[in-house]
């Protein structure tokens, strides 16, 4: 099980994006830095993260290293930058935060990326694991490759546009569970 407690000291013990790429290799942030080029919010996606009242907070249990990571983490930031007051994003590296990682597993595997998605008060929303619907469509599509794919490797620029926007649709779920909660209606006066 995951605590409110554990949630919050990994959130506290996170980095900020910028600051999380950073820890790379030179290879692993080029391949970072090249999905950043390639993704744009469209005006319907940043305007309604722009529109959230209320906060949200993701753990991203996350890997430099990791193909899946660099090709994902990248679009999670370009979404919480899109409402930096009410999306607070925080990357830690799944093995030097293994007291998380261990605890949500995904079918016994140590999946990266994985997004815990938290209200304000840091109690747990909803938890993603390894990828999207839309990410795991052209993961089938490519089943006789690599499993996984390597930091810089090409990604198709439909791809992206749908896991983009499976990400923003994970958000906005997100985000309506707060608007809808009992507890932060009475809160927060709505």
């Amino acid at each position: 099980m995951v605590t409110r407690k554990l949630l919050r000291s990994t959130f506290d013990a996170g980095a900020e994006y910028e600051t999380y790429v950073q820890t790379g290799n030179p290879g692993q942030i080029d391949a970072w830095r090249s999905v950043e080029a390639q993704i744009a919010l469209t005006d319907a996606q940043r305007s309604l993260i722009e529109g959230f009242v209320r906060e949200v907070n993701v753990v991203v249990s996350s890997g430099t290293w990791c193909g899946d990571c660099a090709q994902q983490g990248p679009v999670l930031a370009a979404i919480a930058a899109a409402n930096p007051g009410k999306v607070r994003i925080r990357f830690v590296d799944r093995d030097e935060h293994s007291d998380l990682s261990e605890r949500v597993k995904i079918s016994e595997g140590l999946r990266v990326p994985t997004a815990i998605f938290l209200n304000e008060d840091f109690d747990f929303i909803d938890l993603i694991g390894d990828g999207t619907l839309s990410r795991y469509r052209a993961k089938a599509a490519r089943a006789l490759g690599a499993a996984c794919p390597l930091p810089g490797a090409p990604i198709d620029a439909d791809e992206l546009a749908s896991t983009t926007q499976d990400w923003v649709d994970i958000f906005e779920r997100v985000h309506l569970l707060n608007r809808l909660s009992p507890k932060l209606r009475q809160r927060h006066g709505d």
